[in-house]
């Protein structure tokens, strides 16, 4: 049975983009180091990386998320050739669409949820827009939360968890990897 991961990377001072994200700088100014561990020469952040694509059936993420990242992932998407479908929440889709591409665009992301798991195959759904993440996980559809902690304080961004809701959600680790790159931890929600 398919399970809903939130999967994102996160300063130490808990942001998700530099600050001055735009088309030529997806992340922000200096946020790509938030995912040197998965490019570089980490071996272990391979691994994790490595295991997380073999896992994921489907993606999902926002529009502010696909107009500043599309530039980079061409029509494979996010994942590259491994051509994972993606689900992208929009209240509309943009008017020029990769040919051939792996984007689907949905009203929610209850809707994204859905699609993405009946297009996952059994496999694990992705979500790793931060807005969409913090929407699923209050709604209750969110599984595990998959951080990799980077070792940076960023100053200002995107934070991760800034207006998460007032309710209290309970978590359990489950795995922890650490490398010089990043530690990787792995959350089970228990409600």
């Amino acid at each position: 049975m398919s399970k809903v991961i939130f999967d994102i990377s996160m300063s130490l001072d808990g942001f998700v983009t530099a600050s001055g994200v735009r088309p030529e700088e997806p992340m922000g100014d200096g946020g790509q180091k938030l995912h040197e561990w998965a490019h570089g020469d980490d071996e272990k952040g391979s691994e994790v990386l490595a295991e997380s694509q073999r896992a994921f059936g489907a993606s999902i993420a926002g529009r502010r998320t696909y107009d500043t990242s599309l530039p980079w992932w061409g029509a494979d998407g996010p994942e590259g050739s491994v051509r994972t479908p993606t689900f992208i929440v929009s209240r509309s889709e943009p008017a020029e669409v990769p040919e051939g591409s792996v984007y689907t665009f949905v009203g929610s992301p209850e809707e994204a949820v859905e699609k993405a798991t009946e297009m996952a195959g059994g496999k694990d759904v992705d979500v790793f827009s931060p807005s969409i993440g913090r929407h699923l996980l209050r709604a209750g559809l969110v599984d595990e939360i998959r951080m990799h902690l980077v070792p940076v304080l960023l100053g200002a961004g995107t934070r991760l968890f800034e207006n998460a809701g007032g309710e209290q959600i309970h978590l359990e680790a489950a795995e922890v990897v650490e490398t010089a790159a990043a530690t990787h931890i792995r959350f089970r929600i228990l409600g």
